[in-house]
Order: C-alpha cells, then sequence, then structure tokens
C-alpha cells in the first residue's frame, strides 16, 4: 500500500483546501469467465495449498528453473509460486493552489489540478478511481460550498456556474481515462477524444472510476492529471474561510 497527501489551496474572501489521500492495493487476475478466476497456472508434477493451526504452505514440484534472478537493470521472477507478486505504484504530489483568489460576494471560478503516475506490471492493467470523504467534500466548519452536480447523466462538456451557484467540481485528463469522461469535442460521456479542461463532474463517497487500463505500462506508467474547479456565481454569498475536502485516489490491480 502507498499513500500520499495532497494540498490544495485557494486564497480570497472565500479559500479552498483539497486533501487528497492515494491508496494503491495490489490484486491481479489472468483468466476469468463468470464464477472464477485463475491467477496464475503452472505445469508440474505436484504440490499443493496445506494448513495447520498455525502455518500455511502453498507449494510446487517439477517446475524447471524456478526462483528470483536480478541484474543492474532486469528482475526475473521464474515459476508459479515467484510470479505471484505484482507490482503497483502511484506518484505522490505536491500542494496545489486554486487560482485566482475569489471573493465571496463577487464570485469567479478558481482552478488547479493535480498529476499521479500509476505503474504496474500486471498483465491485466489498472484501475484509477477517486472519492470523497463526505458530502458536500467543501467545507469550513458548518459552511459549505456544493458538489459539483452534471445537468445529465454524463458529465458537462464545460464548468457551469450559474449566478446562484458555488460548486466544486472536478475533470481527469491522461491516456486511460474512462469513457464517461471523453468528448467528441462538444459532448462528455463518448468514445473519443480528451478535450482539456472539458467532462466536469462532481466529487462522492461512492468511488468513481476515472483511468483504467487492460494491460501492464511497466516500466514508464501512465499519468493522469486531475483538474479541481471551484466555481462561485455572482449573486450567491458565501462566508469567507477556508474551506477544506479530503478525497480519495485509490489504484488497483486488476
Amino acid at each position: 500500500m502507498v499513500s500520499t497527501v495532497l494540498t490544495c489551496l485557494m486564497r480570497a474572501g472565500v479559500s479552498t483546501v483539497l486533501v487528497l489521500t492515494m491508496i494503491s492495493l495490489a490484486a491481479a487476475q489472468v483468466m476469468s469467465s463468470t464464477n472464477y478466476a485463475i491467477q496464475s497456472d503452472s505445469l508440474n508434477s505436484g504440490g499443493g495449498l496445506s494448513t495447520s493451526t498455525n502455518f500455511r504452505l502453498e507449494d510446487t514440484a517439477g517446475e524447471v528453473a524456478t526462483g528470483e534472478a536480478t541484474s543492474t537493470n532486469y528482475e526475473l521472477r521464474a515459476g508459479y509460486q515467484q510470479m505471484q507478486e505484482v507490482f503497483i505504484s502511484m506518484s505522490s504530489v505536491n500542494a496545489v493552489t486554486l487560482l485566482p483568489a475569489l471573493g465571496g460576494i463577487t464570485g469567479g471560478i478558481a482552478s488547479g489540478s493535480a498529476a499521479v503516475l500509476v505503474v504496474t506490471d500486471s498483465p491485466s492493467g489498472y484501475q484509477l478511481t477517486l472519492s470523497a470523504t463526505g458530502t458536500p467534500a467543501m467545507r469550513s466548519g458548518a459552511n459549505s460550498i456544493a458538489n459539483y452536480v452534471p445537468v445529465g447523466a454524463v458529465p458537462d462538456f464545460l464548468f457551469i456556474t450559474n449566478p446562484t451557484d458555488a460548486r466544486f467540481g472536478f475533470s481527469p485528463e491522461g491516456l486511460d481515462i474512462v469513457t464517461r469522461f471523453r468528448d467528441s469535442g462538444s459532448a462528455c460521456g463518448v468514445v473519443g477524444g480528451d478535450t482539456v479542461a472539458r467532462c466536469w463532474d462532481g466529487v462522492s463517497t461512492t468511488a468513481v472510476t476515472i483511468a483504467s487500463n487492460s494491460s501492464s505500462n511497466h516500466p514508464i506508467g501512465t499519468t493522469t492529471t486531475i483538474q479541481f474547479r471551484v466555481g462561485l456565481g455572482g449573486n450567491i454569498v458565501v462566508a469567507p474561510g477556508t474551506y477544506f475536502a479530503t478525497t480519495t485516489l485509490t489504484a488497483l490491480s486488476l
């Protein structure tokens, strides 16, 4: 498990702080059906799983040239037991400031972004999810800024801030973003491109998949950039203060 914390700050009559806790978990499989999944298989002459009250042993017999071998640039895990380990990592991120500063009466839009690199050698790839620890996610004591809510079932192509709106949203970008956040140049949720700063959604306490890949991306990995934005309409008064949002990014190997 790898974790890191991102702090996002917007200074003004209204300031916001976004904290992202990133967690990576490992679990892999290479063959599956409706009811079963085989993580890895072996052609051998014996072996199996043995357990007792205090111990657990899983062994194989008859495989040739098994074991771990390393050099300066490579690492080889040969054999059924050696190749059970799946590697996944997620880069740490620095603090992000949402700019420009916003007034609680005049309103406006403040933006910032964070980039995370996920690397895995899982042959089935990985998925990256985003979730919030509370709702609304952005709070300052008893005051809050609402989560962004798209007009329809898919993210809004443009970040919409009506005169009476005060809300916080996000938009992911990168090679591996899922169809929900892809766009045709005018609409989201379609198989297509990835226009910068488009397809805006609201965070939720339920994890939402924002990026995935069905194959290994080791050793280069794939970067997903998450744009964050707070929008305040001109006809709404937001209490001044420092607003915090805590969000979890989880990278899971498949």
